[in-house]
């Protein structure tokens, strides 16, 4: 908001006054033009059938059908379907559009006139004045189309203030363009009969400059944005002087075969911004160039089918003119909800995502009405009805794949993320320094980005590029972690390998996710402060209390084999507490414990030891990787003890790549380990060695004796 208190802030509203001001002078325009307040409608036949009307005299006449307009010259005006056809943009013949033109022009002239006779099909004829229409005459679709046409341009000026640029400039063009689309087609649809001298040939020039441009300004932008194509300054050159041209033809006079030659370039240049946006995806999958083809294809595809529709319809006799209307104004709906849409997509607006597609459905519905009735020959409600239940069913089935495809999540299942989340909260708990490392590797699964990257620039909270590219997410500082440590964050890029946008609701899931990171983080460390404090107080308690009563039992032992064994105890009892009091063990002392603990024990039984230990690194084992590891060693040399018979025995302990292997091997009189009956002692060896998420296995030597190999993960393990 900072950057909006200076000159955008001013400009921003002498624009928004300049465009206001605009359409009130429009509005106070026609509220001023004489026109005859009644309500008309098409007949099957083609006349013009009285409706409702406010004039006394005409209100008895409701629903007979009007044959002419007699002027107090003694002309008249023939009453037909191009009465109340008041724009001649839509009208496919050329002589049918200039006969429409001239009759617009002479109903303009006849207005201005204090009074006017209306002769119907029963004989009879009624005087009626023309009256100023007043804001009240203006109707209600007349303030719908010019409230969303003054949106859609504020709309685009906030868009060029935010972010000058060429692209944003062009996006500006086009919602000004387009809201003097939807002006025009406000004054189209006032209420009565009857505009100013001259509007329809005006009309006529006016939106198909406004078409042009906006084609021309589209073709622009998709040339640099969202990446500028080489050769781009020639093509959008070439695009304007098309579109310059063929408009400066039509302001000169009539064009032949006006309408084809018009709707043909239209769906030209969407058919050049289609090759473009796909060009520009293929150079880099940026996943607005997708978005924006997909939006292209809705808009590009409905306008064909609906000039399809329209120029099928026109050979009908009469042509059903009002049906035409209102399929066009549908479709500059739809394209404007599309412009609309084009600023939020990252913000993911769910109103308006829905509005458009709606108005496409609209659009796609009324072309198959025209299509049915032009093709098929169907009644007018067995073609509406027809039209409705397949575009509801496209809309049915398209919906989900835009919203998915578009701008929906798809991020993992809720089971799969929970269990995501709890992997990496173990590992982070494990290793707080590499808690950036984890996360990246929980948003890969989450978003599936095609580049991922850490910047040490920190940021307060999850924030979504204007464009929806880019998803910016801070690194948190758990607890456990290191102090001092420099905050982070990590930039991911095109969501979905480049198939669709991040969103808003991006960042909140990554918001809710990251909130439930830190909980569980801070949960395990007070789980594991609370078992810490725990082991301690046991390990006190047995260092006091045991150990004491071994002591005196040490000293009062009858015999010396006696002292000895309560000796070893009581030293077994001392290794325990020391390990219980301790969190973590470094692997090198650890393994200088067992290679103690274990000579001990086989020098009482007449057993030679050959101890080896190596390690890439030296690492911390947690307590219970200590307390599992010292258990199976200590199993595995009793089992040896008390059944082998053995004479030597070998233990190689290394530590590699994260993977520690503890080997021992006998030469005793161990045979067949497979045939062996795991009891509590091997079947224990088993158990603990897969807590730690290891294997053991058992092989009988060449030789003589049994090998054990014992496999265990440590890359879990606190640095």
């Amino acid at each position: 908001m900072a950057r909006w208190l200076g000159w955008r802030l001013r400009m921003l509203v002498m624009l928004a006054l300049l465009g206001s001001v605009g359409l009130f002078a429009v509005l106070r325009l026609l509220s001023a033009l004489p026109h005859l307040d009644a309500q008309w409608r098409l007949t099957g036949a083609g006349g013009v059938e009285l409706v409702a009307a406010e004039d006394a005299r005409l209100r008895s006449k409701v629903g007979r059908v009007l044959q002419a307009i007699e002027l107090p010259d003694g002309s008249r005006i023939e009453a037909d379907a191009a009465l109340l056809q008041r724009s001649p943009r839509w009208l496919v013949a050329d002589a049918e559009r200039e006969r429409q033109m001239g009759l617009q022009q002479r109903l303009g002239a006849a207005l201005q006139q204090p009074v006017l006779s209306f002769r119907f099909d029963d004989r009879s004829s009624v005087e009626v004045s023309p009256q100023p229409r007043r804001f009240t005459g203006l109707g209600p679709l007349f303030w719908l189309l010019c409230g969303l046409a003054l949106v859609l341009y504020l709309i685009g000026v906030v868009v060029a203030l935010a972010s000058p640029s060429v692209a944003n400039g062009m996006y500006a063009l086009v919602a000004l363009c387009q809201s003097g689309n939807l002006l025009l087609m406000a004054t189209e649809s006032l209420w009565g009969i009857g505009v100013s001298p001259g509007f329809a040939r005006l009309d006529l020039v006016l939106r198909t400059w406004c078409d042009l441009l906006t084609m021309a300004a589209i073709l622009h932008a998709c040339l640099i944005h969202p990446l500028r194509l080489p050769r781009a300054r020639w093509l959008a050159a070439a695009g304007w002087l098309l579109a310059l041209g063929f408009g400066l033809r039509v302001a000169t006079g009539p064009l032949p075969s006006q309408w084809w030659a018009t709707q043909g370039l239209l769906i030209l240049y969407g058919v050049v911004v289609l090759l473009v946006l796909s060009w520009s995806y293929r150079r880099e999958p940026h996943p607005v160039s997708l978005v924006l083809r997909r939006l292209g294809f809705a808009a590009n595809g409905t306008l064909l089918l609906l000039t399809l529709a329209v120029a099928l319809i026109s050979r009908e006799d009469p042509a059903p003119y009002g049906v035409a209307t209102l399929g066009s104004m549908i479709w500059y709906v739809f394209f404007t909800s599309l412009l609309l849409l084009v600023p939020f997509m990252s913000r993911s607006q769910h109103v308006m995502r829905e509005f458009a597609m709606l108005a496409g459905i609209s659009t796609v519905a009324t072309s198959l009405d025209l299509l049915f009735v032009a093709v098929f020959a169907l009644g007018q409600f067995a073609s509406l009805t027809l039209a409705l239940f397949v575009s509801l069913a496209l809309y049915a089935g398209a919906r989900q794949w835009l919203v998915s495809h578009f701008l929906g999540s798809g991020v993992l299942s809720a089971e799969r993320m929970f269990e995501s989340l709890y992997r990496v909260a173990r590992e982070i708990e494990a290793a707080p320094r590499k808690t950036g490392d984890q996360l990246t590797k929980l948003l890969r699964e989450l978003f599936e980005p095609l580049e991922v990257v850490r910047t040490p620039r920190p940021v307060s909270r999850t924030r979504v590029a204007p464009d929806g590219s880019t998803l910016v997410v801070p690194v948190p500082r758990l607890p456990g972690a290191a102090e001092g440590e420099e905050a982070a964050a990590i930039v991911l890029r095109y969501a979905r390998r480049g198939r669709r946008l991040f969103t808003s609701e991006d960042a909140r899931l990554t918001d809710r996710v990251l909130e439930q990171l830190r909980r569980a983080v801070a949960y395990d460390h007070a789980v594991e402060q609370g078992r810490s404090e725990e082991r301690a107080r046991i390990a006190q308690d047995l260092h006091d209390d045991i150990g004491a009563r071994l002591l005196t039992l040490m000293y009062k032992a009858q015999n010396p084999e006696m002292e000895e064994y309560v000796r070893h105890t009581l030293q077994d009892l001392k290794t325990l507490t020391r390990g219980l009091a301790k969190s973590n063990h470094r692997l090198s002392h650890a393994a200088a414990e067992w290679k103690a603990d274990i000579t001990q024990r086989l020098n009482l039984t007449h057993c030679e030891l050959e101890w080896s230990f190596a390690a890439d690194r030296d690492i911390p084992l947690t307590v219970v990787q200590w307390s599992g590891l010292t258990r199976v060693l200590r199993e595995l040399v009793n089992n040896i003890i008390a059944h082998a018979q053995a004479s030597q025995v070998e233990i190689h302990c290394l530590l590699e790549r994260g993977r520690l292997t503890l080997t021992v091997v006998d030469d005793g009189i161990g045979r067949a380990p497979e045939a062996w009956s795991h009891g509590l002692g091997l079947g224990g060896v088993r158990k603990r060695v897969k807590l730690l998420g290891g294997d053991v296995r058992w092989r009988e030597r060449s030789t003589r004796g049994i090998a054990c190999e014992v496999r265990v993960p440590l890359m879990g393990t606190r640095p």
